[in-house]
């Protein structure tokens, strides 16, 4: 039974003092403890690691490294973790207290080799429920493999469902597939992670919410005054194809599409229709134009298109200029789902 294996929990922090405290104490909280919890110091200069040692609790360790970004952070707390299952919470993120004991039962009354659960979350400082959303993209509880049938539109919502923040893996699944994606990467890190896992395993989905986002403590949620980078997705996809079965080399192409077709246009936006129209041409076919984001992607890909984007950016003042952004594009995996998402 899974309920016997020890746990670790790995929490990587970077300039999260105002936070890192409230994570750690909801750690604490949980009616199915864990046995160690594992806060790694991405190379913060508010030494708020230092208010991890303040609990006295000897579960808890700190590891400090030069900064090297989420990826890199969470990777050495696998490296480091002794438990045969791994919890991730990022450090400006709280579990409310079922969050192991449930994801843990779920493990337990899943299919064999399911290789972790993701559970639902609160969002914001209001706790907002975000279950009806999911339910409406098509998600349902229960385990999930993915077939050559599976609509590619699907796996691009269950990727962006599979926060790290409230996940619980089986730490040889994550050493399988290479662990988080590193090279300095600071966006789209873990995604790369979670769809080799969604290739290769079941992954089982809760839509309890037993987790806080804060949304509002999220770097990826501020205003932004130019788009994020590109995502490992494009600038490695062979690491993904490595890792693909043969049978859903043709899905994971067309997941690629779609979000090329996406990214395509927030750089379009942003006024780089070049490097759109570049991201086109690599990972989208005529064939992929059945796809709604492909085609908005060829129509934004232009001088027009970038032009269009000016005119938005620019009709409100700086502060204002994201949330001015059309509602798809917020919502756009610009060039982390985070990160926190």
């Amino acid at each position: 039974m899974s309920d016997a294996l020890p746990i670790s929990v790995v929490i990587p922090a970077y300039q999260a003092k105002a936070w890192v405290a409230s994570a750690i104490a909801s750690v604490r909280t949980q009616t199915r403890l864990p046995k160690e919890i594992i806060v790694v110091d991405d190379g913060s200069t508010d030494n708020g690691a230092a208010l991890a040692g303040a609990f006295g609790d000897a579960r808890i360790r700190v590891i400090r490294q030069a900064n090297a970004g989420p990826g890199a952070a969470r990777n050495r707390g696998i490296a480091e973790a002794s438990g045969e299952l791994v919890a991730f919470l990022d450090a400006d993120d709280e579990w409310l207290p079922q969050f192991l004991a449930t994801s843990i039962a779920l493990l337990d009354r899943g299919e064999p080799g399911v290789a972790g659960v993701v559970s639902g979350y609160l969002e914001g400082a209001e706790h907002r429920l975000t279950e009806p959303r999911w339910r409406a993209r098509g998600l349902t509880a229960g385990p999930i493999r993915l077939t050559p049938e599976t609509p590619a539109e699907f796996v691009i919502t269950l990727l962006a469902y599979m926060n790290p923040w409230a996940m619980v893996v089986r730490r040889e699944m994550l050493l399988r597939y290479g662990g988080f994606y590193e090279a300095n990467c600071r966006y789209g890190e873990d995604n790369y992670l979670m769809l080799k896992l969604m290739l290769n395993e079941s992954i089982c989905v809760a839509l309890e919410p037993l987790v806080i986002w804060h949304s509002e403590a999220s770097g990826l949620s501020r205003n932004l005054a130019g788009p994020r980078p590109i995502e490992p997705f494009f600038t490695d996809p062979d690491g993904l194809y490595a890792h693909c079965p043969q049978a859903l080399r043709r899905l994971l192409h067309d997941v690629l599409a779609m979000r090329a077709g996406k990214t395509a246009s927030v750089l379009s936006f942003w006024g780089r229709w070049r490097k759109a129209r570049e991201l086109l041409r690599g990972f989208c076919t005529l064939r992929d134009l059945r796809y709604f984001w492909v085609r908005m992607g060829q129509v934004t890909a232009t001088p027009l298109g970038a032009a269009a984007g000016w005119t938005i950016r620019t009709a409100a003042p700086l502060g204002r200029r994201v949330s001015g952004l059309p509602a798809a594009l917020r919502r756009a995996p610009v060039v982390q789902e985070g990160s926190s998402r």
